[in-house]
């Protein structure tokens, strides 16, 4: 009877656990208090918005970087009807009343009262941009937070250079050195000796690439590799009569995007590269002076005899059809 009690009590004690388990489960966590979120969003909340000029007439130490804001398209943004800007450095770096009220003694501004975004992890750096730069207003910037970059700790701030000049993005000549300095992979496959001129510049990754998110794999601007590729390959485009089976809409079956030791961006050097599908041609080709089979591998190029490898309308001379021949 003893052993049966204590039973009893060990179990109504696990089943009390699990009922305030449970109730814990169900109430209200917030992942942080809601001020925090304030503070993000809006900065100081005794602060009073004071507008760019009397910000410059406290301190002068940001002219330059005033001046370029202004001749930016942040500082383009002005409206017609009131003739107050859209976005001014109050619209990134919260209200700035305390941090100018003492500055004209001080000879400086108190940074310590605006948004520290600097110290802002990825997420809430981004966030700050994407209250204006989402939705209708950007609808390139929906899906931005299940991006590949923002799931990686990447931010607005890594790529965009709002107080570097008037250009508020990076360059087409900037892109290669940005983008492969994460991309250090891509950036070895560019030192290739067949690859892309995207070293040269004559090409940026943004060609292929969207930075802020794509429902295409890699982020690729196309459905498929062929969709992308034939943008500027047009010859490969087709419908051809006569196309190369299956590997039609995927270019990267043979073909390397970015750089490769073999010319054309190949993943293998030819013939061995065919002869992944084609192994029958690797035990037995026929000889064109005997015109009986032999056993021999024929170590040269297909593309010598096959010159239409992607597609052609063209009907090989052939009894048997076409070979892409032509």
């Amino acid at each position: 009877m003893k052993h049966h009690i204590l039973l009893y009590l060990f179990m109504a004690s696990l089943f009390i656990a699990a009922c305030t388990d449970v109730a814990t489960l169900k109430s209200s966590q917030p992942i942080a208090p809601i001020r925090d979120y304030e503070t993000i969003l809006v900065g100081d909340l005794e602060s009073n918005y004071v507008g760019d000029e009397n910000c410059l007439a406290s301190c002068h130490n940001h002219d330059k970087t005033h001046s370029d804001f202004k001749r930016s398209i942040h500082g383009d943004q002005i409206s017609e009807d009131t003739g107050l800007p859209l976005v001014n450095c109050e619209s990134c770096h919260g209200p700035g009343s305390k941090a100018v009220e003492h500055a004209a003694e001080q000879k400086v501004c108190d940074f310590k009262t605006l948004l520290p975004l600097t110290e802002f992890p990825a997420q809430a750096q981004s966030m700050i941009c994407l209250r204006c730069h989402s939705a209708a207003s950007t609808p390139i910037l929906t899906s931005w937070n299940s991006s590949v970059h923002a799931l990686n700790d990447v931010s607005c701030f890594d790529c965009h250079k709002l107080h570097q000049g008037s250009e508020q993005k990076v360059s087409r000549h900037e892109q290669e050195e940005l983008c492969t300095g994460c991309h250090t992979q891509t950036k070895m496959e560019f030192a290739q000796f067949s690859h892309h001129p995207v070293p040269e510049h004559k090409m940026a990754c943004t060609d292929c690439h969207d930075p802020h998110n794509s429902t295409n794999r890699s982020n690729l601007k196309g459905v498929t590799t062929k969709d992308l590729c034939t943008r500027c390959h047009m010859e490969y485009q087709g419908p051809f009569v006569y196309e190369h089976a299956d590997i039609t809409e995927e270019c990267t079956n043979c073909h390397r995007p970015h750089g490769s030791p073999n010319e054309p961006l190949l993943e293998v050097s030819q013939p061995f590269l065919c002869m992944q599908c084609h192994a029958s041609h690797q035990d037995s080709h026929h000889n064109t002076l005997t015109t009986t089979p032999v056993k021999q591998a024929f170590f040269t190029r297909c593309t010598d005899c096959h010159s239409a490898i992607h597609g052609t309308d063209t009907p090989s001379s052939h009894s048997r059809g076409t070979f892409l021949a032509r």
